[in-house]
């Protein structure tokens, strides 16, 4: 399937997402939004992919919204903030829950500019490793008078506390991926010639293990911000109780036991 807005390239079980509107830093749009979100969709159905990583074309990564244009039209006479909401409604928080809730391992690889629902974009990929030259803005409420959003408000706290996401969101500074990766908010900063070789060496490293495992990973640890730890401990059993009953699990504890690289099937 072709896209418009997006590429895609697939090899050795690794899918390569572009978000390619290089002209506008790669601003979200309906369009773009929607050509991400079909790619998810194939992407998941797709058995030969195991993992997947999100970046962007030319000098940006995602500038957030785009604010020049308003294709979320439906005919309906709208204010501009029930515009705005609508506009979230239909497009960008499905994309959010999408991504976020992607069954396969997602890595971001933050190739420049990270601007308000950019930031948003690149935290609900699974590790995000960004260029030493690129940034993280929260322009939503020094900038334009909104709060932020494409869960920016959720992931922030959790990532780097209290403190610092109110001075990110209050001040709208940008924070240098190195300080980023200092702070927690990324995984790690590496040099800009190494980006891509280094988001594609992590996602082959993904893309071999255990599929299941991961996939119940990435719910086991959004489940915990709604917890308390005796739920969390008794999700984990629950969990615990199907994978050890897999294929993946019966390898690795032979691949542990005989001194090799377990060779997981997904099953």
């Amino acid at each position: 399937m072709s896209y418009q807005n997006v590429l895609l390239e697939i090899a050795d079980g690794v899918a390569r997402l572009t978000l390619n509107r290089p002209q506008s830093l790669n601003s979200l749009n309906k369009a773009l939004i929607d050509d991400i979100r079909a790619a998810l969709r194939a992407l998941g159905k797709n058995e030969s992919v195991r993992a997947v990583i999100v970046t962007g074309a030319g000098r940006g990564f995602c500038a957030g919204a785009d604010l020049a244009g308003n294709d979320f039209g439906d005919g309906v006479q709208r204010s501009v903030g029930e515009g705005v909401s609508h506009s979230m409604e239909i497009a960008y928080n499905p994309l959010v829950r999408e991504l976020a809730g992607f069954p396969k391992p997602v890595v971001a690889a933050v190739n420049g500019v990270a601007a308000g629902g950019g930031v948003g974009l690149a935290l609900c990929c699974d590790i995000v490793l960004a260029a030493k030259s690129a940034s993280f803005v929260q322009v939503f409420g020094p900038r334009l008078g909104l709060v932020p959003d494409m869960g920016c408000t959720w992931f922030l706290p959790q990532l780097v506390g209290r403190a610092r996401a109110r001075a990110l969101a209050m001040l709208g500074d940008k924070l240098s991926a190195e300080k980023a990766a200092e702070w927690g908010l990324i995984w790690a900063a590496v040099d800009d010639d190494k980006l891509m070789s280094d988001a594609e060496t992590l996602a082959a490293r993904l893309a071999k293990g255990p599929a299941l495992a991961f996939s119940e990973i990435k719910r086991a640890l959004d489940a915990a911000a709604f917890n308390s730890l005796d739920e969390q401990l008794e999700y984990e059993r629950t969990i615990q109780k199907r994978l050890g009953d897999s294929e993946d699990f019966r390898e690795g504890v032979t691949a542990f036991l005989t001194k090799r690289e377990p060779k997981f099937k997904s099953k």
